[in-house]
């Protein structure tokens, strides 16, 4: 009898053998459910993020082999290539101009419609819609409303005695009307600003009303303090679409150039003297028309190590916020 029941507790498996058993069987149960997306990544950004760095530090062409150049694509890109210049003024000027226009502009509409006691709904339609236009198609709309001889915008102005300018066809206009063009778009922003606004407790409007405070006390010290994440995520998010703009720029400069190519012609690039040419518009060029793939891959890397720090910068001041909120 002794030996029997040895015999079976030496066949029972020890309990922390059952409980490693177990963790591992939901880890392969886990992982088996999340493969998909782990493949996903890896081939779609894992690699390509991977496969461009490496580029970045080569000379490559798409035919021949890639040959090694160590920094020379970087050094080449700060030392001695005017228009990268250029490119990254204007890509800068977006970048402050468009996105503290977009953010206050969203905000601007989002407060009014959360104010409105009807029609909310169809004026809310109303300004989300023009997100909604593919980016092509608006900006050939603008390119015609703007069109300094015939376009509607012009005619109102000179109908009210006032000179509307070549827009799109003058290097001092063109980043300003395209600055215009992306606002008109910003209708997503302007819906997760009004859900924000719209989330601010009415309790602590009323007692600041009872305590005597002003519109503008109550947006500084109420409105302004509870909508910092949010208002933290649509700065990040602007900056982000500004360090990215590429198709409004192309076909706005293709357009009032006159040409129907994008980027064929080197009177289009850039159109009108290069006041249109951004950094991922002057990276398409350089990888897709001269087919400096290794340069191009080196002007990608820098693009997304900036918009990295900026997307870290929106991580680590929501964290703050919600911890201040939090205390």
């Amino acid at each position: 009898m002794t030996a029997t029941l040895e015999r079976a507790s030496a066949a029972r498996p020890a309990p922390n053998q059952g409980r490693a058993a177990r963790r591992r069987r939901n880890f392969l149960t886990v992982l088996g459910f999340m493969s998909p997306a782990i493949i996903g990544f890896a081939v779609f950004f894992g690699y390509p993020l991977i496969a461009t760095i490496y580029f970045s530090f080569t000379s490559y062409d798409l035919i021949n082999a890639p040959e090694w150049l160590g920094f020379g694509n970087y050094i080449r890109m700060f030392t001695s290539e005017p228009l990268v210049l250029t490119a990254m003024y204007n890509t800068a000027w977006l970048v402050v101009v468009l996105t503290t226009c977009r953010v206050l502009f969203a905000l601007g509409v989002a407060m009014v419609i959360s104010r409105l006691k009807s029609g909310v709904g169809l004026v809310r339609t109303l300004c989300y819609l023009p997100s909604l236009a593919p980016p092509v198609a608006a900006t050939i709309t603008f390119a015609f409303l703007f069109n300094p001889e015939f376009g509607p915008v012009n005619k109102f102005l000179r109908f009210l005695g006032i000179d509307g300018g070549l827009w799109f066809s003058d290097p001092d206009m063109a980043k300003p009307a395209l600055t215009i063009l992306a606002l008109w778009g910003s209708g997503e922003l302007m819906i997760i600003l009004l859900a924000a606004l719209l989330d601010v407790p009415q309790e602590q409007y009323e007692a600041a009303e009872i305590d005597g405070a002003g519109p503008v006390r109550k947006f500084l010290h109420i409105t302004l303090p509870t909508i910092a994440p949010v208002l933290m995520f649509s700065i990040v998010n602007s900056v982000i679409f500004a360090l990215q703009f590429f198709t409004q720029a192309v076909v706005a400069g293709s357009v009032a150039s006159g040409s129907a190519e994008v980027a064929g012609n080197a009177k289009d690039i850039g159109f009108p003297q290069n006041s249109t040419l951004t950094f991922p518009v002057w990276l398409y060029v350089q990888g897709f028309r001269y087919f400096n793939m290794g340069y191009a891959a080196a002007m990608a890397v820098l693009l997304f190590i900036v918009s990295f720090i900026f997307t870290a910068l929106l991580v680590r001041q929501m964290r703050r916020a919600s911890h201040v909120e939090e205390g």
